[in-house]
């Protein structure tokens, strides 16, 4: 039986951190938490960047986050806390659950995405 793509962000929410973005904010500015983006560079151009997140486009998050990558790209650590986000909060959910089947075991994602962050009158760059 196949999935679609509703089913396999629902499945990955439902293993994952749900983070709000009060609680994103809060791990950001402790300076524990690496906050990475994964939306397209378009998208970035188009609607702002949330300050001090790590852009990494959803289709190389596998390569970047892999240390026997020659892409790996610093700050991955599965020892870090990485909180993902992107446009609403699908792909980000999936990549969250990625990292985790990755090694990584402190993860999550900002529920809603950029758009739940700016609604929340965080600020974007």
């Amino acid at each position: 039986m196949t999935k679609s793509a509703s089913e396999l962000v629902s499945e990955a929410k439902s293993q994952v951190e749900n983070l709000d973005a009060d609680a994103v904010e809060t791990e950001i500015n402790s300076g524990q938490a690496v906050l990475v983006d994964v939306r397209d560079s378009e998208e970035l151009a188009a609607n702002g960047r949330i300050p001090g997140s790590v852009h990494v486009p959803r289709g190389m998050l596998e390569f970047r986050a892999d240390p026997s990558s020659p892409y790996h790209q610093e700050p991955f650590d599965p020892s870090r806390r990485m909180i993902l986000h992107c446009a609403s909060g699908g792909r980000s959910a999936l990549g969250a659950a990625t990292l985790q089947a990755m090694g990584y075991s402190n993860v999550a994602h900002l529920d809603g995405g950029i758009k739940a962050w700016k609604e929340a009158g965080k600020p974007v760059e």
